[in-house]
């Protein structure tokens, strides 16, 4: 007999920006579970080009009008904010085999810091196997065409950010 437990992943990430890849994740999560919390990570040490606030924003409206979500941000560990919001799936997206390594370790740091916590790894659809924020950050500096890449909000966003004066 089937639970009528709603099952709900969160999908933590520093999303500076949201790329059409983890736009992709998102979708193929929502197929799986009943409910994806999207939690901006929010660490003081880390230099983003968007401030935590930025990127609540350009990520809230990249998935407006997709149901079952909520975007929220977090400080200090993972699996802290899992265990406060009662998840026991996290989302992480594989691009290339490069990621794996360092997505497997973290999987197991997680899992040793809550046990009853499982890592669902996610592959985006082959054409953004080869996206990442800051492969995109890098082309928008350079004024070059990202518009493909990311939503539209992202792209009008990361080419204010880099407009030439």
């Amino acid at each position: 007999m089937m639970s009528s437990v709603n099952k709900a992943a969160l999908y933590p990430g520093s999303f500076d920006p949201i790329t059409n890849g983890h736009l992709d994740i998102i979708q193929r999560a929502l197929q799986i579970f009943d409910f994806l919390i999207i939690g901006v990570a929010a660490n003081p040490e880390k230099h983003t080009l968007f401030t935590d606030s930025e990127r609540m924003a350009m990520l809230a409206e990249a998935v407006d009008g997709l149901d079952r979500i909520e975007v929220t941000s977090f400080t200090g560990l993972t699996t802290a904010f899992a265990k406060e919001r009662g998840v026991r799936a996290i989302i992480r997206g594989l691009r290339m085999v490069s990621d794996f390594e360092f997505e497997f370790q973290m999987a197991l740091m997680n899992h040793k810091l809550m046990p009853e916590a499982d890592t669902v790894f996610l592959m985006p659809s082959e054409r953004y196997t080869y996206l990442s924020s800051s492969l995109i950050k890098d082309i928008a500096r350079h004024q070059g065409q990202i518009d493909c890449f990311v939503p539209s909000n992202v792209s009008k966003a990361l080419k204010g950010k880099f407009a030439r004066k």
